[in-house]
């Protein structure tokens, strides 16, 4: 079979499938198996694809998946991530737009202990939300910055999809996880300084509010108490990295263990909140392996098939500058992520889009960083962006789905200039990468 009939049948069967709600791994398998019997030799075939399916998920290095989502999950199960975000909201005083000021700042403490997007918007939403609107800030100086700072968890370490990514694309992981961390801190601040300024600009948006009356020490005790020692848990994972003692594997291990020390420590730590800890661990862990053994088995079968090679003999032949292609992958993700789920469309796209990319002889950490960054900014893409239906779900009844839409406008923009400067810079994202290599 020719690969422009492989390449619409294998690919085409896996959106089709989507499209009719089929669970993501089973929409792989199914056509894997499809594709194994037309592409691999009938039965031997299917023998071949169970092995490859081994194969995939027996590698050590996405052990730090689990770790990653297990600390995350102890921290949010035992609501120490709660009392850090308190403690955040007593640091900040009189400024514009002060309750999404302090969503920003804490969703940005948050993701630096868990790789959960979608917890990191559930636990600001649910927690700082109600206050916002009882106060009369409007729907999108509200909600626009905690779907925002919801995105950044997954840039900044630990990052389970920055693991994911590394692992099927061949980047090394700790460098990954190390170059999210300077776009991951800027999205952050791009993000104040468009609440300050919006907010200078416009008061109605966010009307100011009396703020009890605290000493310096009644401000600052918390913040001590509750977020330096669980930012201890930052700097164990990703010291860990940068100054080689530990493998990401490694560090992601000491990072659960922290955060069950922590939990210990402050005496939130119950058999109901480790049972439910490690049950969404389970869960979120298992269905990840199960779409990577699809998604890596469903690569074998694209190559296979001659499919992969024939395209990217046809978009050689078509001489695009590397800039060109560049913003055409950027492109397609963009619009993928507009109707179906990051982990999809990564999976989908990267058969294709990583020997693109070696080709063109883009740096690998800094192409990972990108995808990363436009994975961010699709989570609040409308129409079907994943954080939008969050945001929805713990979001009082009379917020319409328009106004959510509206909220993650601005915020998708400031996601798409960082993401130039990324492009145009690429110093900004493996600056940090190079002043910790040997």
């Amino acid at each position: 079979m020719e690969w422009y009939f492989a390449l619409p049948l294998l690919l085409g069967g896996v959106i089709f499938l989507m499209m009719l709600g089929t669970p993501v791994a089973f929409a792989f398998l199914g056509v894997n198996v499809v594709g194994a019997l037309v592409f691999l030799g009938g039965n031997g075939g299917l023998i071949q694809l169970a092995r490859n399916a081994v194969d995939a998920v027996s590698s050590f290095s996405l052990a730090p998946i689990a770790m990653f989502v297990l600390m995350g999950e102890i921290l949010f199960q035992t609501r120490l991530a709660h009392r850090a975000i308190d403690a955040v909201d007593r640091l900040i005083l009189r400024v514009p737009g002060r309750l999404s000021l302090v969503a920003i700042c804490g969703g940005t403490v948050f993701s630096t202990l868990s790789g959960s997007t979608m917890a990191n918007t559930a636990l600001l939403g649910s927690t700082l939300l109600p206050d916002m609107r009882k106060r009369g800030y409007h729907p999108t100086i509200a909600m626009g910055p905690i779907m925002a700072t919801g995105g950044i968890a997954m840039l900044i370490p630990p990052s389970a999809l920055a693991v994911l990514l590394g692992s099927l694309a061949g980047i090394s992981i700790g460098k990954l996880l190390i170059a999210g961390i300077v776009p991951g801190l800027l999205m952050a601040c791009l993000c104040i300084g468009y609440v300050v300024i919006r907010c200078h600009l416009n008061p109605s948006l966010a009307p100011s509010q009396d703020v009890q009356a605290m000493s310096f020490r009644e401000r600052i005790d918390p913040f001590l108490k509750h977020v330096v020692p669980l930012f201890g848990l930052f700097v164990l994972v990703v010291g860990g990295i940068l100054t080689g003692v530990a493998t990401p594997s490694e560090s992601a291990a000491l990072g659960a263990i922290g955060a069950l020390i922590a939990a210990m420590l402050y005496r939130q730590l119950t058999w109901e909140s480790l049972k439910l800890a490690l049950m969404e661990t389970t869960k979120i862990t298992v269905t990840i392996l199960l779409i990577i053994a699809g998604s890596l088995t469903f690569s074998q079968i694209l190559a296979f098939s001659g499919a992969t090679s024939g395209l990217l003999t046809m978009v050689n032949a078509l001489g695009l500058d590397p800039m060109v292609q560049l913003f055409a992958m950027i492109g397609i993700l963009l619009f993928l992520g507009a109707f179906m789920d990051q982990l999809s469309m990564l999976l989908i796209t990267l058969p294709f889009f990583m020997p693109m990319a070696t080709a063109a002889g883009y740096e690998p950490v800094w192409f990972g960083v990108i995808l990363l960054l436009v994975m961010e900014i699709s989570l609040t893409t409308p129409p079907f962006g994943l954080l939008l239906f969050v945001m929805k779900g713990v979001a009082p009844p009379e917020v319409t789905m328009r106004q959510v839409y509206m909220a993650a406008a601005p915020f998708v923009g400031l996601g798409l200039l960082l993401l130039l400067c990324i492009i145009f810079v690429p110093e900004l994202a493996t600056g940090l990468v190079s002043l910790t290599s040997p």
